[in-house]
């Protein structure tokens, strides 16, 4: 299930790549526009700069803005700074490898190749998404 957290940071960034040229957005006018609490909100943000994904300007004028094209940031990126590995489970995961402490053969578990197939089904789309297509 998708978490708040990932629903509002996407929610977040359509905003952000619907406004000209990259002006600064308060996060104030984003929380009332999207309808986003200002305090979960001003986390989210926070992550979404420090991951490369929004740069920020202080003072009058100031807020946040993205650093890249809308069709230049892949879902893959976003789900994985807001949400983590999208693998259902870590020995499946390609960038959060763990091997299960229940599984002797990962080869011969049925569990492990179901969830590659889902992995590898969600990652394709996640891929071949970017922001500008959730621009409507």
């Amino acid at each position: 299930m998708l978490s708040k957290k990932t629903k509002y940071g996407i929610k977040a960034l359509i905003y952000l790549s619907k406004q000209k040229d990259g002006i600064p957005i308060q996060i104030e006018t984003i929380s009332k526009n999207e309808n986003i609490s200002r305090k979960f909100l001003e986390s989210i943000l926070l992550t979404l700069r420090k991951n490369g994904l929004l740069g920020s300007k202080k003072g009058k004028g100031g807020g946040y803005y993205l650093i890249k094209a809308p069709i230049d940031i892949k879902m893959s990126l976003i789900m994985r700074v807001l949400e983590g590995p999208i693998a259902m489970v870590p020995c499946v995961s390609l960038n959060f490898y763990e091997k299960c402490e229940d599984c002797p053969d990962e080869d011969a578990c049925g569990v492990h190749s179901l969830m590659e197939e889902v992995r590898d089904s969600t990652l394709s789309i996640f891929n071949n998404k970017s922001l500008a297509d959730l621009i409507k």
